[in-house]
């Protein structure tokens, strides 16, 4: 287990992060009054995400791997921080849709009738807990191979081969 301390460590840093970022989100009523703006703005969750799994990297090869990481330690690194987040994801959305922001599906339902993108049957059967906690196990481990092998590159030391 401590050999995966600092990715566990991460991870939780990672859901955390998630849990402000929604909760700014709410703040800056992007889940009510400026709903129709949400769905550009969420997308900005890629810079801090991508922030934690560099330093989750820079952590992992200077307090494991003694300063010297290749980029294969560095990837299996981010796998391990996507594998926990990504397990811990139906919990993460269940605090998100119920406690953080319940009003969210209602207000989104609700702009994408009105709007004309969706009828209400469409936008009740996309915009629910069910759905995005299915969208969130497979977007969760997309995005996370996908930020691991960039950040694992990154973070790789120079003198290490790829």
């Amino acid at each position: 287990m401590k050999k995966y301390s600092i990715e566990i460590k991460w991870a939780f840093l990672f859901i955390i992060m998630t849990f402000v970022w929604i909760f700014i989100e709410k703040l800056a009523g992007l889940h009510s009054e400026h709903i129709d703006k949400h769905p550009v703005y969420t997308n900005f969750i890629a810079i801090p995400a991508i922030l934690i799994y560099l330093l989750a990297m820079y952590d992992k090869r200077k307090n494991y791997y003694s300063g010297q990481m290749s980029w294969k330690q560095g990837f299996v690194c981010g796998l391990i921080i996507t594998a926990i987040v990504t397990v811990l994801s139906p919990l993460t959305q269940i605090i998100v849709s119920e406690v953080i922001s319940p009003e969210f599906f209602p207000n989104v339902i609700k702009y994408s009738v009105s709007s004309g993108a969706l009828k209400q049957e469409e936008a009740e059967q996309y915009f629910n807990l069910k759905n995005y906690i299915i969208q969130g196990l497979i977007g969760a481990p997309v995005m996370g191979i996908v930020t691991s092998v960039i950040t694992a590159f990154i973070a790789k030391s120079k003198q290490s081969a790829v």
